[in-house]
C-alpha cells in the first residue's frame, strides 16, 4: 500500500507531476492527470477514514457513558419500585385491617346507641306510669284525709264524706265497703235519733279509713322506692353505655385518622410508583434505542471502513499500475500533453347647501364655545369634526357622541368599586410574587455557589487526572528508553561474552598446544623455535578472563536492574491507574450532582422568571391602576358634572340640527 506522500514524491521524481513556482501553465499528459487525481483520492480516502474512525470512537465513548448511566438509573428505579410496592401493599393491608376494625366499632356503637334508645324508651314509659300511680295515691290519700276530717267533725257532713269516698272508690275499689257502710248509716229507720245513729257508725268508718290511709301510704312508699331504684338503674346503664360509646368513638376516630394518613401515603406512593414506572419504561426504551442505534451505526461504520480500505487499496493499485513504464512511459511517449491553467477556472451564472353649511358652522361655533367654557376635549373635537364633515353626517355624529358620553357616564358609576377591588387584589399579588421572587433568588444564589464549588472541585480532579496521565506517559516513555538501553546493554554483554570466550578458547588452545610441544622437544635445545610470547600468556589470559567476568557481571546487573525497573513501573502504573479511576469516578459523581443542581437552578430560574414576569405584570397593572384610580386629578362628581354639561351642549346642538333637518 502506497502512502499519498510516497506517491507524490514518486511522481515528482519521475517528472510526472511538474511543480515549478511562478509558472502559470504546466504541460501534463492525461495519464499524469489521472495519477494526480488518484493520488488526491487516496489522500482524501485516508483522511476521511481516519476522521470517521475518530467520530465513531467519540460516539462509542458517548454510548458507553449513556449505557452506564441509564443502566444505573434503571437499577435504582427497579429498587425504588420494589420499595414503593412493598410500602403500598403494607399500607393497603393496614387500611383493610383498620376498615374492618372501624366497621366493627361502628356496629358496636350502633348497638349501644340502640340499647340507650330502648332503655330511654322503657324508662320514659315506666316514669309515666309511676307519675300516674303516684298522682292516684296522692289524690286518694288527700280524699281520705278530707273524709276523715269531715267525719271526725262534731257536725259530720255525711253526704260530703260520701262524695269524697265516691272519688276514692273510682281510683281505689277496695274502699267500696267503707262507702257502703256510710250509705247504710244514712238509711236508718224513722224515729231513730240521727245523732246517735251517726255516732255509732262513724267511729268504725273513721277507723277503717285510717287503716286504708296507712295502707296507701305504705304502698306509695313502695312505688316511690321502686321508681328511685329504676331511675338509678337507668342512670347506671346509661353511664356504662355512654362510656362504651365514647371509648369506641375515640378508638374509631384514631383508626379513621390513621387510615386517612395511610390512604394519603398510599396515594402518594402510587403516584410516585407511576412516575417511577414511567421513568423506568422511558429509560428501558432509551437504553434499547441507544443499543439498537449503536449496533446499526457500528455495522455501518465497519462496513464503511471495509469499503474505504478496499477503495484505498484499489486506488493505490491503480496508481501503481498507471505509474509503471507500460502505462506512464507509453503515455509520455505516445500521448500528447495539454495545457492546463495553474489557476482554477471560475464558472459564472443571473337644502340649499349654503344654508346648511351656515347652520353647521353655527353649531360648530356653539360647540367650540362650550368646549372652551367647559375645557372639554370631546366638544372641541366634535366642533372640529362637524366643521369638516358633510351636513348629512353631522346629526348622526352628534347623536353618536351623546350616546358615547351617556355610556361613559354609566360606566363611570362602577369605576370606584372596580378600582378598590383591583387595587386590593393587585397588592396581594405584588406581595405574594415579591416574596416568591426573593425566595427563588436566594435559592438560585445558593445553588450557584454550590455549582461553582463543584465546578472548582471537578476542574481540580480533571487537572489531577491530566497530571496522572502525563506522569504515566512520561514514565512509560522513560521505561521504554531505559528498557531499550538495558536490552542493548544485555545484548552487547552477551555478544561480548561470546566473543571473549571464543578468544579465550583460541588462546588457551594455541598456548596449550605450544606448551605440549615444548615438553616433547625439551631434550633437544638446539631445535627450539619461536612459539609465541609464552611469558605473557598468563597475564593476557587472566585479563581476558577478568573482562569476561566483567561482561557477565554487567549482564547480570543489567538484567536485575531491568527486572526491578519493570516491577517498579508496573506498580507505579497500577497505583496511578487506580488513583486516576478513583478521581474519574469522583469527577463523574460530582458532574452528575453539578448537572442536577444546574437543572434545579435552571428550574428555579424559570420559576423566578415566571414569578418576576407575573410581578412585573402586577407592577405594570398597578401603574395603570394608579393613573386610573389613584392619580385622578378630578373627582368622580366633578367628572360626572362636566360630562352632563357636555351631553346638554350636544343635545342643544342635536335639537338645532334636527329642527333644521325637519324643515
Amino acid at each position: 500500500m502506497w502512502a499519498p506522500a510516497i506517491i507524490t514524491a514518486f511522481l515528482v521524481m519521475s517528472g510526472v507531476a511538474p511543480v515549478q513556482a511562478g509558472r502559470t501553465q504546466v504541460s501534463i499528459t492525461p495519464v499524469q492527470k489521472v495519477l494526480q487525481m488518484l493520488t488526491d483520492m487516496v489522500a482524501k480516502g485516508n483522511a476521511e477514514k481516519q476522521a470517521e474512525a475518530k467520530v465513531f470512537e467519540d460516539y462509542e465513548h458517548w454510548v458507553h457513558g449513556q449505557k452506564r448511566d441509564t443502566e444505573y438509573s434503571i437499577k435504582k428505579a427497579k429498587e425504588q419500585i420494589e420499595k414503593l410496592i412493598a410500602e403500598i401493599d403494607k399500607a393497603e393491608s393496614d387500611i383493610k385491617t383498620l376498615s374492618a376494625d372501624i366497621d366493627e366499632l361502628d356496629g358496636e356503637i350502633a348497638a349501644w346507641e340502640a340499647d340507650q334508645a330502648a332503655a330511654t324508651s322503657l324508662r320514659t314509659a315506666a316514669n309515666a306510669e309511676y307519675m300516674k300511680t303516684e298522682a292516684d295515691y296522692s289524690e286518694s290519700l288527700d280524699a281520705l284525709d278530707r273524709a276523715i276530717m269531715v267525719l271526725s267533725s262534731t257536725s259530720a257532713d255525711v253526704p260530703q264524706a260520701e262524695a269524697l269516698l265516691q272519688e276514692v272508690v273510682s281510683k281505689v275499689p277496695m274502699v267500696q265497703p267503707v262507702l257502703a257502710l256510710l250509705q247504710t248509716s244514712r238509711q236508718a229507720p224513722p224515729g231513730t235519733p240521727a245523732v246517735n245513729a251517726y255516732e255509732s257508725q262513724t267511729g268504725g268508718i273513721i277507723d277503717m279509713l285510717k287503716k286504708f290511709k296507712k295502707k296507701f301510704k305504705a304502698e306509695l312508699q313502695d312505688v316511690v322506692k321502686a321508681e328511685s331504684n329504676s331511675a338509678h338503674a337507668y342512670e347506671m346503664e346509661m353511664l356504662h353505655l355512654g362510656d362504651n360509646i365514647e371509648s369506641a368513638k375515640s378508638n374509631r376516630n384514631e383508626k379513621a385518622e390513621l387510615r386517612a394518613t395511610l390512604s394519603t401515603q398510599s396515594a402518594q406512593a402510587k403516584a410516585a410508583l407511576e412516575d417511577t414506572q414511567t421513568s423506568l419504561a422511558e429509560d428501558i426504551k432509551y437504553l434499547a434505542d441507544v443499543k439498537a442505534t449503536f449496533a446499526q451505526k457500528q455495522g455501518a461504520f465497519e462496513e464503511n471502513q471495509k469499503v474505504r480500505t478496499e477503495e484505498i487499496l484499489a486506488l493505490e493499485k491503480a496508481v501503481e499500475i498507471l505509474s509503471g513504464g507500460s502505462v506512464a512511459g507509453a503515455a509520455d511517449k505516445h500521448l500528447p500533453g495539454f495545457v492546463q491553467s495553474a489557476q482554477a477556472v471560475s464558472l459564472l451564472q443571473l337644502g340649499s347647501a349654503q344654508e346648511r353649511s351656515n347652520l353647521k358652522n353655527r353649531v360648530a361655533q356653539f360647540l367650540q364655545y362650550r368646549a372652551t367654557s367647559l375645557s372639554s376635549k370631546v366638544l372641541s373635537l366634535a366642533a372640529v369634526e362637524i366643521a369638516g364633515s358633510p351636513f348629512t353626517k353631522v346629526i348622526q355624529m352628534v347623536k353618536d357622541l351623546i350616546q358615547r358620553l351617556e355610556e361613559e357616564a354609566e360606566a363611570e358609576a362602577g369605576h370606584k368599586a372596580f378600582c378598590d377591588e383591583e387595587l386590593h387584589k393587585n397588592k396581594k399579588q405584588r406581595d405574594l410574587k415579591s416574596s416568591e421572587v426573593a425566595v427563588l433568588k436566594a435559592k438560585i444564589e445558593q445553588l450557584d455557589a454550590e455549582i461553582k464549588q463543584l465546578a472548582k472541585h471537578i476542574a481540580e480532579l480533571v487537572q489531577a487526572q491530566e497530571e496522572l496521565a502525563a506522569a504515566m506517559l512520561e514514565a512509560t516513555k522513560n521505561r521504554e528508553v531505559e528498557k531499550e538501553e538495558n536490552e542493548a546493554t544485555i545484548k552487547d554483554a552477551k555478544e561480548a561474552l561470546v566473543a571473549v570466550d571464543a578468544a579465550l578458547a583460541v588462546l588457551k588452545e594455541f598456548y596449550a598446544k605450544q606448551g605440549a610441544f615444548l615438553m616433547l622437544k625439551k631434550q633437544v635445545p638446539e631445535m627450539a623455535a619461536y612459539k609465541g610470547q609464552q611469558g605473557s600468556t598468563g597475564g593476557v589470559i587472566g585479563m581476558i578472563e577478568v573482562i569476561s567476568s566483567d561482561f557477565a557481571r554487567l549482564k547480570a546487573e543489567t538484567e536485575s536492574n531491568e527486572s526491578q525497573a519493570q516491577k517498579e513501573y508496573d506498580e507505579f502504573t497500577k497505583v496511578s491507574k487506580a488513583d486516576r479511576e478513583s478521581k474519574h469516578k469522583e469527577e463523574f459523581d460530582k458532574t452528575l450532582l453539578k448537572d442536577k443542581k444546574e437543572f434545579d437552578m435552571d428550574m428555579a430560574d424559570k420559576d423566578r422568571a415566571a414569578s418576576q414576569e407575573e410581578l412585573d405584570f402586577a407592577l405594570d397593572y398597578y401603574d395603570k391602576l394608579k393613573s386610573q384610580c389613584i392619580e385622578v386629578k378630578v373627582s368622580y362628581e366633578e367628572r360626572a358634572k362636566r360630562r352632563q354639561e357636555e351631553i346638554d351642549a350636544l343635545n342643544q346642538a342635536y335639537n338645532i340640527l334636527s329642527g333644521e333637518a325637519a324643515l
